[in-house]
């Protein structure tokens, strides 16, 4: 190598590590918030081996991740002109936040039951035939 490649190398180098030092409390965070993460998983792992019902928390947690959230929507009334809060589930309107809610909660649990009505026709399409 050349001279100027090895000046090219060692400038790259150190504006890294003053990058990594400028910035090193904001990854220091991220690092924190992963560990925090991982721990949390790894300690509720090890509270579900005992647990019976753990396999129905862990249904419901997935099923609650597809269905989509609750939003808000601010309009103002047609005929008053006051401003009304809404709130709407897969495009349904409601008057309060409990009631949509409750609708989500709903579309929540069929879909998890879903699951667990599909759940037998899987097992027993494997290959060792077994259902457990």
């Amino acid at each position: 190598m050349s001279v100027m490649a090895n000046l090219l190398t060692t400038f790259v180098a150190i504006v890294i590590g003053i990058l990594i030092y400028h910035f090193r409390a904001r990854i220091w965070g991220v690092v924190q918030r992963f560990d925090a993460r991982n721990r949390a998983r790894i300690e509720e792992e090890e509270r579900d081996r005992g647990d019976n019902l753990a396999h129905f928390r862990h249904t419901l947690k997935l099923a609650e991740e597809q269905v989509e959230q609750v939003s808000e929507i601010r309009y103002s009334d047609s005929r008053t002109a006051t401003p009304l809060i809404a709130y709407v589930f897969e495009g349904q309107r409601f008057g309060s936040r409990e009631r949509a809610e409750e609708a989500r909660t709903d579309k929540v649990r069929a879909k998890a039951r879903g699951f667990y009505m599909e759940l037998p026709l899987a097992l027993t399409s494997r290959d060792d035939d077994r259902l457990h």
